[in-house]
């Protein structure tokens, strides 16, 4: 690994920890020429998952984007940014764990639908109703009520 601060070719590492479900390894290395430390992280590379829209086109999966929906919905909301996080990274594990290159959109929005609606109901709902496109309070309604069934049924 090169130095980032003298660019000299050999550094070597102090330190290994594991991080999110150890999917992810962080090396603290040092510099043998300036003394200088930095750190590293080491992940796993993985084959690119296109979603295919609504509309047939194509685009890279964008984790900070599916993120940033859910931060939307969540806002205001008693959900920490972990919670959040760690539901983005559930879903992506599990869409790579399935071995396929391509996904449905929709199929993302319902892996999000059934793990927020476990975090909080109002974000379910506020979500859903981006994802759906409620049109009017009626569908808005339909969704409530199916919630509280589901309560009820518990």
């Amino acid at each position: 690994m090169k130095c980032p601060f003298c660019n000299y070719q050999d550094t070597k590492v102090i330190d290994s920890r594991s991080q999110e479900d150890n999917s992810v390894i962080r090396r603290r290395r040092l510099c043998e020429k300036c003394g200088k430390r930095f750190t590293t992280y080491e992940r796993i590379d993985t084959i690119p998952i296109t979603v295919v829209k609504r509309d047939g086109s194509r685009e890279l999966f964008d984790k900070t984007k599916l993120l940033g929906g859910i931060m939307k919905s969540c806002n205001k909301r008693p959900v920490s940014r972990q919670q959040m996080q760690a539901l983005v990274d559930d879903i992506e594990n599990t869409m790579i764990g399935a071995g396929e290159k391509e996904i449905q959109s929709k199929k993302i929005g319902e892996m999000v639908m059934e793990r927020i609606k476990d975090l909080d109901e109002v974000s379910y709902v506020r979500f859903a109703s981006v994802y759906r496109q409620f049109k009017d309070i009626n569908t808005f309604r339909e969704e409530l009520d199916k919630i509280v069934n589901e309560k009820q049924k518990e």
